[in-house]
């Protein structure tokens, strides 16, 4: 933005150009780690086991995906500013985990090299281009409507508890190993707390509380949400239903889902009323 201008509110052409490049990458994993997860070994970047935990990455990739293609689409900056700092903070936390399990991953497959090359820029080259852009963050229309500070409340606080539960997986993996529903190793449990962190998004209600800044998140949140449930109902048979935290692991995703669907519903009603849907 030149000095003296003000905000346009626009998505600036090198974020749209780098959404483009990471979602062939995002989609690729998908296609290896959902329909394929107990092939991981012969796949992917490291071997995967259960397959619960391939499923829940693939998941989180196809979320990531549609999040990006959104990005492409969208004219309006604060539609999709939101998301760059989390997948910024999960893509860092992914690095991050490659580096303390290296020894872990298999060297000689095409697909280390290229989660190498993925995962060793995406964390600075997301934050470049949210910095670049958010100088373009406009205020909106005035008949944009707000999230109601119920509402707000619920997002921030299912974000922190996100954020505290990926501190605890990727600071105390061996711990998390012993109370998580279904099997993990340290590098699955930092890579569960990676995926946690995302839920830094919900926290983004804090200061901004417009639903159109909320919209295309909250499709993302529900989307990933719906997937990682089905790849449960696949992989039951890994769940230790003795575990307390499967139980709250089952009846928290599927309360997100339900009242993020309703929360979803209310609010393009009142979208609609107001002529801001998108």
């Amino acid at each position: 933005m030149a000095p003296g201008n003000s905000p346009q509110d626009r998505v600036l052409p090198a974020t749209r150009v780098l959404a483009a490049v990471i979602i062939p990458f995002l989609l690729l994993a998908f296609l290896v780690l959902v329909p394929w997860p107990s092939d991981t070994k012969r796949l992917f970047a490291w071997a995967i086991k259960p397959s619960m935990s391939a499923m829940v990455l693939g998941s989180v990739y196809l979320g990531g995906a549609y999040f990006f293609v959104r990005v492409l689409g969208e004219p309006r900056w604060h539609c999709v500013a939101g998301g760059f700092l989390p997948v910024a903070t999960f893509a860092g936390l992914m690095a991050i985990t490659t580096i303390l399990h290296w020894s872990r991953f298999i060297h000689g497959n095409l697909a280390f090299w290229l989660w190498i090359g993925l995962y060793f820029t995406t964390p600075l080259l997301v934050l470049a281009v949210f910095l670049r852009n958010q100088r373009e963050y406009g205020p909106g229309d005035a008949g944009d409507p707000r999230l109601s500070s119920l509402a707000a409340v619920i997002i921030a606080a299912a974000g922190g508890l996100s954020l505290l539960t990926s501190a605890f997986l990727f600071l105390f993996p061996y711990r998390a190993v012993s109370i998580w529903p279904w099997p993990l190793t340290p590098l699955t449990a930092r890579m569960m707390g990676a995926i946690f962190a995302l839920g830094l998004a919900g926290l983004g209600v804090i200061h901004e509380r417009r639903w159109s800044s909320a919209r295309i998140l909250l499709q993302v949140a529900g989307f990933m949400l719906l997937l990682i449930l089905i790849s449960a109902a696949r992989a039951r048979s890994q769940f230790d239903t003795s575990k307390p935290l499967t139980w709250l692991f089952l009846v928290g995703f599927v309360a997100t889902v339900l009242t993020g669907g309703l929360l979803y519903l209310r609010m393009q009603r009142r979208a609609r009323t107001s002529g801001e849907v998108g």
